[in-house]
């Protein structure tokens, strides 16, 4: 009987041992190694071959077996960008938050709160948006807001830090697209006949969004809904205003009166559309839209700068 157990005691022993050795392959780690620094070196060169699964397997056992240890602070900044390289947004996030929280006076505190801005900047980019060309101007625009409003944040704590020129990029670029959200709105306002909502949105943009390049179309916007409403005033002042500083608007003639058919389209309704009661082809209106002109993004490289932007 003895000898079962004995017997038994060793095959169990076996077992434990190699689910160990098979626990420490997959992590990447020396056979039978699970200090700190085992666990640290493996992440590294997880991080450095792009095995982000792993990398936070092993910095998160590192935290949680080894917080007091000399490489904890460290796994925690990596931990958040592995976990962003990784696509959980969220949980970079949350680490980063979680960072700022235990060690605010660390040398390295405003790395964290780059990556939340750059966390948020990035959330909601699916599988389709990495590799296809999308507006990101028409997707809700609240995650642009968080990352814009995490990006102030470090330029107001933190100004003569090493990500600050990188965030005041990103900040521009936010604006711009928030800008550009709002005259979307004000276009779809248009196709609904909403003429107050639209020139509301476009006064928005005017008041909030100055110098972006959705400044124009925000002028237009307002000029074509206060005259849809028979504001004569108010259109004239947005006309002038739009007609001083973008004559070259495409909704402006030649002479510098409005076009106010341009939010349609010059096609109007095609003879498929009237045939099948626009069944099979919709006919909005276009709305107004002169990204191709005034912003550099969708500006073709060739086409000259309109003499306002000169």
């Amino acid at each position: 009987m003895q000898a079962w157990k004995t017997l038994w005691l060793v095959v169990l022993s076996a077992i434990l041992v190699a689910c160990a050795s098979t626990d420490e392959e997959e992590e990447g780690l020396p056979s039978g190694s699970r200090t700190e620094q085992a666990f640290y070196e493996a992440a590294q060169r997880q991080l450095r071959s792009s095995q982000w699964d792993l990398a936070i397997k092993n910095l998160r056992a590192l935290e949680d077996n080894f917080p007091f240890g000399s490489y904890a602070e460290q796994a925690q900044l990596e931990l958040i960008y592995a976990y962003y390289r990784n696509y959980e947004n969220d949980a970079a996030i949350a680490a980063a938050d979680r960072f700022i929280r235990l060690h605010p006076q660390h040398r390295n505190v405003d790395y964290a709160y780059y990556m939340k801005g750059l966390a948020s900047f990035t959330e909601g980019t699916g599988l389709f948006e990495r590799f296809l060309p999308t507006d990101m101007t028409r997707r809700d625009p609240g995650s642009a807001r968080e990352s814009f409003a995490y990006f102030a944040q470090l330029m107001a704590r933190y100004p003569e830090s090493r990500y600050a020129p990188d965030a005041q990029k990103r900040m521009i670029h936010l604006r711009n697209l928030l800008a550009r959200y709002e005259i979307h709105v004000a276009n779809y306002y248009f196709k609904r006949g909403a003429y107050l909502a639209a020139a509301n949105r476009g006064r928005y943009v005017v008041e909030n969004f100055q110098q972006t390049p959705a400044v124009p179309d925000a002028l237009a916007t307002m000029v074509q809904g206060y005259h849809l409403m028979g504001m004569q005033s108010l259109e004239n002042d947005a006309l002038n205003v739009l007609r001083t500083n973008y004559p070259h608007h495409p909704a402006l003639k030649d002479d510098g009166s409005f076009n106010y058919s341009y939010y349609k389209g010059a096609s109007g309704r095609s003879l498929v559309h009237r045939l099948t009661l626009g069944l099979f082809e919709k006919s909005d209106p276009r709305g107004f839209d002169s990204r191709e002109l005034y912003n550099a993004e969708f500006r073709d490289e060739d086409a000259p700068l309109p003499p306002e932007l000169l």
